[in-house]
Parts: C-alpha cells; sequence; structure tokens
C-alpha cells in the first residue's frame, strides 16, 4: 500500500454524539447508558470480547434499534435523517464486509458513490476521481481491473475500504478495518485513518489490536456494554481503563517514541 492519501474531496466536518444508549440484543442488554460527543479526529473503540463494540458502531451507524437514548448527526438526531442524506454523511465498513458477486475491484469501489449517484445514475468526472483516490489510499490501483474471487482475504479488506472511503464522507464507521491484513498493511492502515483524521474526517474504528488502536487520538473503553473510560490515547485515565478491563494481562508502554500494548506473561 504506497503513496496513502485520503480521498481529496471531503464533505464539511461532522459530529457525532451518543446520549444516553441503551441496545439490546433479543432479551439480552447489550449497551448501558453509553454517551458521548465526537468531533473529527480518529477515535478507537477497545475492550475485552463482549463488551458491546460492534454493537455500539451499528447502533451509531444507525443500523440497530436502540431500546433508549439518541444519536446526534451533526446536533440532529440521526433517526430524523434521510437514509439517502445519512448515506452521504456516514460511510460504514463491517466487521464481516460483503462484497458483491464476480465484480471487478474498480466496480464494487464505484458502488461507494451510490448515495450521491442513486440506483440509475450515471456516474461523472467527480465520482470516478473520487474512486480512483480511494484505490489509491488503499493500495488498490494496480489491481483494479481484477474479480473479487481472485483476490486474497488481505486483499479485498482493502477493497472494501476503499469502497467506503468512495463515499467521500465526513463520517467513517470502520468494524476491525484491519481484518486479514498482514503486519505491513496493518500500519499502512492506521497512517491513512491518521492522515483522514488531520484532513477533517471523524473516524470511529473499532479495534481489537491494542497496540494499533493506541495510535488513534482517543481512546472509548468498553467494558460488559459500559463506558469505562473517554481519553486521550496517551492519558493515565485510558491506560488504566485498558489494564482494568484486561483483567492486568496487559500493560501500556512506551516504545521507541510510541505507545504500545505488552502482553503480562
Amino acid at each position: 500500500m504506497n503513496a496513502i492519501t485520503p480521498p481529496s474531496s471531503l464533505a464539511p466536518a461532522a459530529t457525532l454524539r451518543a446520549e444516553a444508549l441503551h441496545v439490546s440484543l433479543g432479551a439480552q442488554g447489550v449497551l448501558h447508558g453509553v454517551s458521548f460527543a465526537l468531533r473529527p479526529g480518529w477515535t478507537a473503540i477497545v475492550g475485552p470480547n463482549g463488551a458491546g463494540k460492534s454493537t455500539l458502531l451499528r447502533a451509531l451507524a444507525g443500523l440497530l434499534p436502540l431500546a433508549s437514548g439518541r444519536v446526534w448527526l451533526d446536533e440532529r438526531p440521526l433517526a430524523d435523517w434521510g437514509a439517502a442524506a445519512r448515506a452521504r454523511r456516514i460511510a460504514w465498513l463491517a466487521q464481516q464486509g460483503e462484497s458483491s458477486g464476480d465484480l471487478s475491484v474498480r466496480d464494487v469501489v464505484m458502488l461507494g458513490r451510490l448515495p450521491h449517484l442513486g440506483l440509475f445514475g450515471s456516474p461523472g468526472a467527480g465520482d470516478h476521481a473520487a474512486v480512483d483516490a480511494a484505490l489509491e489510499a488503499t493500495g488498490c490501483t494496480d489491481w483494479r481491473q481484477r474479480r473479487l474471487p481472485e483476490l486474497s482475504g488481505g486483499e479485498r479488506q482493502r477493497v472494501l475500504l476503499a469502497r467506503a472511503l468512495a463515499v467521500g464522507a465526513p463520517v467513517l464507521l470502520l468494524d476491525e478495518p484491519t481484518t486479514h491484513l498482514d503486519p505491513p498493511h496493518q500500519v499502512a492502515v492506521v497512517r491513512l485513518l491518521q492522515r483522514l483524521a488531520a484532513a477533517g474526517t471523524l473516524v470511529v474504528s473499532v479495534l481489537h489490536d491494542l497496540p494499533l488502536a493506541l495510535q488513534a487520538e482517543r481512546l472509548l473503553v468498553l467494558h460488559g456494554g459500559r463506558l469505562l473510560a473517554d481519553a486521550p490515547s496517551d492519558s493515565a485515565d485510558a491506560h488504566a481503563a485498558l489494564v482494568e478491563v484486561f483483567d492486568g494481562a496487559v500493560s501500556i508502554e512506551r516504545i521507541r517514541g510510541r505507545l504500545t500494548a505488552v502482553p503480562v506473561l
């Protein structure tokens, strides 16, 4: 993944706010009174298995019903946004991202322009430019004409990330964006997210890999469906929360100038 640059045409800056979110899946309560407010920058949602991380991300995207509470996009209730307008403001990457049939890589990434084109619109110069920028940002340009079945799991993940970037949305919600990627491409994605955040995108990602998550500006630490910490990633509060939710199995250290999580054996 070379010459990583964010897509050049970003929509105006956005805000995203959770207000006392309660979410249940079936009869099981998963989120319990989660509240926070986000502005442009990169926030990572972390916590142990079953903490409610993916559920929270899906709730922020409007993909789950709320038992109570409210999500606000640009200080307007998310439920009040029409589907097309919301899709232009929020781009979504699922943990097990779906891809479409036997399409070429470029055709899949062009699907990210549907919120702007509708089902029957014809792509214009701006749409092609957005797709080209997303392909370049994720290192997919050289094999843009290949078919999805020909790709490895890591390559497919980069294509699905490119599809999300092609939306050009000011909010990116990414559930495990480094899934299936080898270490060099994981690092490349981290650098891409940092560049997007610096350019004014509001990025929220769920990450199980703590060393990668610690490169975000801010952490939301979940445990048992509750928000234990909302703090800068380099803060003592965030580090104490991580040690607590992982039962002392990790320590947070700075190695060669970068924060990382080290297993405690």
